[in-house]
């Protein structure tokens, strides 16, 4: 038997306008906040894919890996049009929670530091705080989305804000695997 493989294409040229689709109908510029929210937390979760390649520790990959499941649900909520926005919301309360919990449980296995830290005591430790900060950032792009209102549903706020913490206790928690017995503080001494 002869099997025929179909040619799928990857572009669809639509773009070339200028202007993307939403999830429902609409569409807007390539430059407006909601590509620009949702392609921020689409950078996050790359970011944290390249962290969860390089940590050292299977609960930290578990961990990083659930958390992007979750920022995949935000996308689409962030693509969507206020219309449809409810049909995929998946962050919620409940997931704010799960975040909370597992920041818990990573702060219980490491000692904070007691002053600011540079980040790059170890690479996976760097590769999570890359991950943080560019988290912070989505997050600031959505709570732009949150205060022009175009975003009804706080919990997308609230998930970024204690995702980024949860992805400092990780980074604190992969450098102590990597045997960092002291992360190095911002101040010169």
């Amino acid at each position: 038997m002869i099997t025929f493989l179909r040619m799928i294409k990857l572009y669809t040229r639509t773009g070339d306008d200028g202007y993307t689709g939403l999830l429902g109908e609409g569409r807007v510029p390539k430059f407006a906040l909601q590509p620009e929210a949702y392609g921020t937390v689409d950078e996050a979760s790359s970011a944290m894919g390249v962290a969860r390649a390089g940590a050292l520790s299977a609960q930290t990959k578990h961990i990083l890996l659930v958390a992007q499941r979750d920022l995949y649900h935000a996308m689409s909520e962030l693509a969507a049009t206020p219309q449809t926005a409810a049909r995929f919301r998946k962050i919620d309360a409940a997931r704010v929670s799960w975040v909370e919990a597992q920041t818990d449980a990573i702060t219980a296995q490491i000692t904070l530091p007691k002053e600011f830290v540079v980040p790059g005591d170890s690479l996976a430790g760097a590769y999570l705080d890359l991950a943080r900060t560019i988290v912070r950032r989505a997050e600031r792009v959505v709570v732009r989305l949150q205060h022009g209102n175009l975003l009804h549903n706080d919990d997308i706020v609230h998930y970024l804000n204690r995702l980024s913490s949860l992805l400092f206790v990780l980074a604190l928690h992969e450098n102590a695997l990597a045997g960092v017995t002291q992360t190095t503080k911002a101040k010169e001494e």
